[in-house]
């Protein structure tokens, strides 16, 4: 079993509804759903292009995936996702727009963002007590020749190489695509988004997931919103 905490909009908001169509399954507990024809894209295209970011649902990590520190449960991990939530205030990004990060699409900021970025370093250190270290096997699953200095030192001690100077928000939409592919895909994405995207997107909540063995779907666990309110709880 592993565990993440990730951004995710409210199950309701229109956002989060979009997405949950596009990528063909929502992870606030509902069934898979077929995916459909959009813009040019047939809906067994869609189906292709989204298969990899399906199993994870629509996100943004703050926390990778990770296993448990054996000193620690899940109760005493949600008890502290409550405590963080409670003391810490949401942060607005102004604006999200269709980029392509290393061949695959995502929402980004359209513009950097530190306070968005400082809130993100700050649930890297809050949490990695409750991760267990990574195994060997793991490491190498994330092909660490690859990696840049940086980002492998990240790896090795955060458990994901992509936090702190390395760490880029995004909310992922597709698979790595070919240049031919690309543009299709992107006019795509544009047109089915294109009512939401000019909205601002409040980040005012944690949100964690669970996969319940290797493979599977990642499901909303709890939704922990920021502010000193009642967190929501979703199972």
């Amino acid at each position: 079993m592993r565990y993440a905490i990730y951004f995710t909009p409210r199950q309701d908001e229109p956002l989060a509804r979009i997405a949950a169509n596009w990528l063909g399954r929502d992870p606030f507990g509902a069934a898979a759903r077929p995916v459909e024809a959009v813009a040019e894209l047939s809906a067994a295209e869609v189906a292709f292009h989204t298969a990899s970011a399906r199993r994870y649902g629509f996100h943004a990590t703050l926390k990778a995936p990770f296993g448990l520190a054996p000193n620690e449960t899940e109760a005493s991990l949600r008890e502290a996702l409550d405590n963080f939530a409670e003391v810490t205030s949401p942060v607005v990004i102004p604006r999200l727009v269709v980029g392509q990060i290393d061949g695959f699409f995502a929402l980004v900021p359209e513009a950097p963002l530190p306070p968005l970025n400082g809130f993100a370093g700050e649930v890297v250190r809050a949490f990695d007590r409750f991760r267990a270290p990574l195994t060997e096997a793991e490491i190498e699953r994330r092909s660490p020749d690859s990696l840049k200095p940086d980002e492998f030192r990240n790896l090795c001690q955060w458990g994901y190489p992509y936090v702190f100077e390395t760490f880029r928000f995004h909310m992922t939409l597709s698979g790595r695509v070919g240049p031919q592919e690309s543009p299709r895909l992107r006019a795509a994405i544009d047109s089915l988004f294109a009512d939401v995207l000019p909205h601002p997107v409040p980040v005012d909540a944690l949100t964690l997931f669970v996969e319940t063995e290797p493979g599977a779907p990642f499901m909303v666990l709890s939704h922990h919103a920021l502010g000193r309110r009642p967190a929501r709880k979703t199972a």
